[in-house]
């Protein structure tokens, strides 16, 4: 079977972080889901419990952000995001994989809001944001993911970008390179081991408000 090029390896879990980051980009200012409820003012007692429970992932201007985001999709002032309210962000509903992004996103409070959110912060760690990641692929929460997941996640991602054939080689290559059989079932650290083995770059930027 023809050898799958590292360039297009790579390209498979570049437009896998891409397309991710896309689907949760809930931080931008304006667009008609910036309308509804007002946010109240957090307390700085609130902003200091945020940054501790993100590890430092977000300053207090961009949680102000994050806060004013949160309670314009929280429109009936509940304290917590029904999936309904999540699917109301364009970049989520339109993403294929948001279905499994919103295992993540239903029914959070703010802070726990701000936690799924600091993955894609630039001062996130490499590990945190490949655990976030890792979760998307384990749906089912049993703490392992296979072969299936990891190709399922690319068909929904690729599209006709590439062949199924080149997706197969995509993930078998991976695999070779980390050490693992064709038919694996990786904890989160044989996982990391995995992707340690492609180019990733998961972030997001959160824009102050006035």
């Amino acid at each position: 079977m023809e050898s799958i090029s590292p360039g297009e390896r790579d390209v498979c879990f570049e437009r896998l972080a891409a397309g991710t980051k896309a689907a949760i980009d809930v931080t931008r200012e304006g667009g008609p889901e910036m309308m509804g409820s007002a946010a109240s003012v957090l307390t700085q007692y609130d902003i200091e419990e945020v940054q501790v429970h993100c590890n430092g992932a977000f300053s207090q201007k961009e949680i102000e952000s994050l806060y004013k985001r949160f309670c314009a999709l929280d429109r009936g002032g509940k304290g917590y995001l029904t999936g309904d309210e999540v699917m109301s962000i364009p970049e989520f509903a339109l993403n294929p994989i948001h279905q499994r992004l919103l295992v993540s996103f239903e029914g959070v409070n703010f802070k726990d809001f701000c936690g799924a959110m600091a993955a894609f912060s630039s001062r996130a760690s490499m590990e945190k944001k490949l655990r976030f990641v890792f979760n998307v692929y384990d749906a089912t929460g049993k703490g392992t993911i296979g072969r299936e997941d990891m190709l399922q996640i690319l068909r929904d991602m690729t599209g006709s970008f590439l062949t199924e054939e080149q997706r197969q080689r995509a993930v078998t290559r991976a695999l070779e390179e980390a050490g693992f059989s064709q038919n694996p079932a990786l904890t989160f650290s044989d996982f990391s081991k995995v992707m340690g083995t492609s180019s990733f770059s998961l972030e997001v930027e959160v824009p102050t408000l006035d």
